[in-house]
């Protein structure tokens, strides 16, 4: 197996996917903790639905780049789910229903009235579940993907404190004089660009799993914020590498093998919380 990983190794496209892989997993356990505390997690679902319908746009029309479409549209939908989820007649989930069932439901039936290509099943799969996309990343590609996710971590250590406290204690915050509404626009933008780069990875449908897993595990064992957000960053880019590795290895679909390996964890730190409290009710 390590002669078969060495040989890998000298690909490209491998070290292109483990790279991409490892910081794609790192900024969504970053944030993705956030988004389980505030009960969030719909909203990446529903901006990886807004992301497909933005793909089978760019696919219809033809471009070559189709991040110059994908990423200004899901970051656009992300802030007017905001708005529209806080201050309009729709409310919350119903609002991320709509934009979610609604992009999923006009990008497929774009992507069969105008699509020139000769495997929709195989694009569309491919988009949703992420099959092998990641294997077939262009170096223009894996610096786009360096780039965004540098700004990604950047954007969480140096607003990580205001994160916190809107994260925690939103109306504590706002009579402090914190402007909460403003650091909430931040998150769902940074959460856009990371639905955005993790459809390479795992595909539209998996990506709230990548992002949710890591975080519900490491909230198992370790109670306080930091050691929940370090622990699942941790997680995550071990479960992401070692479902790429086993992908590469097995020939098995990345994206569902990540997100196997993610569940697999899931369970473990499970066990490992259970027989936490078990010990300190024994104490006590």
């Amino acid at each position: 197996m390590t002669a078969q990983l060495a040989l890998y190794w000298q690909y490209p496209f491998v070290r292109y996917a483990l790279i991409v892989g490892v910081l794609i997993s790192l900024c969504s356990s970053l944030l993705g903790v956030t988004l389980v505390l505030k009960r969030f997690s719909f909203l990446g679902d529903g901006l990886s639905h807004v992301a497909f319908g933005a793909i089978a746009v760019a696919a219809v029309l033809n471009l070559s780049d189709q991040m110059l479409l994908v990423l200004p549209v899901t970051v656009l939908c992300a802030v007017l789910l905001l708005r529209t989820g806080q201050n309009g007649r729709i409310k919350g989930d119903a609002a991320v229903a709509m934009f979610s069932v609604g992009a999923l439901a006009i990008g497929y039936l774009l992507m069969n009235l105008f699509s020139t290509s000769t495997n929709l099943s195989g694009d569309v799969c491919s988009t949703l579940f992420g099959s092998t996309s990641i294997l077939t990343l262009t170096k223009t590609e894996l610096w786009l993907c360096v780039a965004l996710s540098l700004a990604v971590l950047a954007v969480f250590v140096l607003y990580y404190n205001r994160i916190f406290a809107v994260t925690f204690d939103e109306s504590f915050a706002r009579a402090t004089g914190l402007p909460a509404a403003r650091y909430q626009m931040l998150i769902a933008v940074v959460i856009a660009v990371i639905i955005v780069l993790a459809m390479n990875l795992v595909g539209s449908l998996l990506i709230s799993a990548l992002v949710i897993f890591p975080a519900l595990s490491a909230m198992r064992v370790f109670k306080s914020f930091r050691a929940v957000t370090i622990c699942s960053a941790v997680l995550s880019v071990c479960c992401s590498t070692l479902g790429i590795l086993i992908s590469v290895l097995t020939g098995t679909p990345v994206g569902s093998t990540v997100v196997a390996v993610d569940i697999l964890a899931y369970a473990l730190f499970s066990l490992l919380g259970a027989l936490q409290r078990r010990g300190a009710a024994a104490k006590a």
